[in-house]
């Protein structure tokens, strides 16, 4: 591809990105961004199987519903995640609490929660998320 092709390809993908007023916006360009999600607790374990180095063992593992919350100054319906993964080493790392942001219905990220991120979750038993092996 020429010199000014790869430009202009590259000033259109600048110009795409840079319409987003936040991280927990991308890739919503029309519709609603805060559809509740459906299908949160497979996304949740289908992304898990994928992020945790051993995704086998996992204990006290534990969900909270989705809850429309404000993230940054944004609405974004989250779901609050806690459980116990092994570490690369073998050993487990300790319980850990983690946010999953939703996105148009969609699993957008999961971050380690903030002290106030999950408060006042109601948690109940994830067993789908201790049933996962390799």
């Amino acid at each position: 591809m020429p010199a000014a092709g790869l430009a202009l390809v590259g000033a259109a993908m600048l110009s795409a990105c840079s319409g987003s007023d936040g991280f927990y916006n991308q890739g919503v360009e029309k519709g609603e961004p805060n559809l509740a999600p459906q299908n949160y607790r497979p996304d949740i374990v289908a992304y898990l199987r994928a992020y945790l180095n051993d995704p086998s063992g996992v204990r006290e593992a534990m969900i909270a519903s989705p809850e429309l919350k404000s993230i940054r100054g944004t609405q974004r319906y989250i779901v609050c995640v806690r459980f116990n993964a092994r570490k690369s080493t073998g050993g487990y790392e300790g319980s850990k609490e983690r946010m999953v942001v939703f996105l148009a219905g969609r699993l957008d990220t999961m971050v380690e929660a903030r002290k106030d991120d999950c408060a006042g979750a109601k948690y109940e038993p994830f067993p789908e998320l201790e049933k996962l092996s390799r």
